[in-house]
């Protein structure tokens, strides 16, 4: 081969290695600006726990997709429930930040430790919406009901069980687990409404919204006060009441039980009698608030128009927030709320064992 020929050859491979080159940066600067983008048609769904309430499944989940999926056909969500386990849902909400979600919608199972989750996130972009309890860390947006006019409902209906009673009755409070700020808010509202128009507080523990805990918690208020000794039992939630009530007929005692959610086993328990009040929270709203922030978040819009009040966590002050207004279930107003909403059908309610009591109470 001449010297020429030499001059050709190396100037061909060069060209061709500056070409390879060039396309492996391209193809490398493309994928990089694919992650950059991230997902734009996911929005994340972490709820808390299916084990003290079936609403979750039941209720928020299905409500949510079917909103997000009404103003965003092609936008898909991507659920999963922590199952009661903090560590679990710090590893599914990590997971949607590697898939390049860039909006979630965050019921946390333990809202005081979220500060760092929700900072890392909205450091990469991505928005978070604090869902039913109020996360810490930089939410874009939070929805829920007012917690703690929860609490005084709850506790102003208790009051109204007892009657005449009240002032003379001694309360029994079993209130939910310390790391869910609402449960806070539901024992101060609780508190403000009881205090002064019953006797006492004569036993108060958490039951952590586990019923086996509420059961373990009741059984030792009854050792310690004695069968007379209380009048009244202030549940935090349905789950909590199903478990505090199993405990009281199983000593014999009958004294009004309330607690929230309006889960269907807690409208049957009403309608026996066996359970005073709940309070229901329609979930639809709350979830129909949440999707449409959440695909409000994604396309860029302004949130403040559907969360035009706002709230301070123990991180972050002025949350744009949508707080919805909670009501009490009796037994007499069964028909006009969670049946009269559609949340239930009578039918739902009515079962066989309950047919009975129904009829007595007028539903249709």
């Amino acid at each position: 081969m001449n010297a020429m020929m030499r001059r050709a050859v190396i100037a061909t491979a060069a060209v061709s290695m500056a070409l390879s080159m060039a396309a492996c940066g391209k193809a490398g600067d493309d994928k990089k600006s694919t992650a950059g983008s991230g997902d734009t048609k996911s929005i994340g769904l972490l709820l808390p726990e299916n084990a003290s309430s079936t609403r979750y499944e039941s209720f928020d989940k299905p409500f949510i997709e079917a909103k997000v999926t009404a103003l965003c056909p092609d936008c898909k969500v991507k659920y999963s429930n922590a199952e009661g386990s903090a560590s679990k849902q710090k590893q599914q909400f990590d997971t949607l930040i590697a898939e390049g979600v860039k909006v979630i919608i965050l019921d946390a199972f333990d809202a005081k430790s979220t500060q760092s989750w929700v900072k890392e996130a909205a450091d990469k972009g991505v928005k978070v919406v604090a869902y039913d309890r109020l996360a810490t860390g930089p939410v874009a947006a939070y929805v829920s009901f007012d917690n703690e006019k929860v609490g005084e409902l709850q506790g102003q209906a208790l009051v109204d069980a007892l009657g005449a009673k009240a002032a003379d009755a001694n309360v029994v409070m079993i209130n939910g687990d310390e790391a869910d700020p609402n449960a806070a808010f539901f024992k101060a509202g609780a508190h403000k409404t009881l205090d002064g128009k019953v006797k006492k507080v004569v036993y108060e523990a958490s039951g952590e919204w586990k019923p086996t805990v509420a059961g373990q918690k009741i059984g030792t208020a009854i050792t310690s006060l004695g069968k007379d000794g209380f009048q009244a039992v202030y549940s935090a939630n349905d789950g909590m009441a199903a478990a505090i009530i199993t405990q009281l007929k199983s000593s014999g005692i009958n004294v009004p039980v309330g607690g929230q959610d309006a889960g269907i086993d807690a409208i049957q328990r009403i309608i026996t009698g066996d359970q005073a009040y709940t309070i229901y929270k329609a979930y639809k709203p709350l979830a129909d608030a949440a999707g449409e922030l959440a695909v409000n978040l994604l396309q860029g819009k302004d949130v403040k128009g559907i969360a035009s009040a706002s709230v301070d966590s123990d991180t972050d002050k002025g949350v744009p927030a949508k707080l919805l207004e909670p009501k009490v279930v009796t037994k007499a107003n069964v028909q006009s709320t969670v049946i009269a909403d559609g949340l239930y059908k009578v039918a739902d309610i009515c079962t066989g064992d309950y047919a009975a009591a129904c009829a007595t109470a007028g539903l249709k």
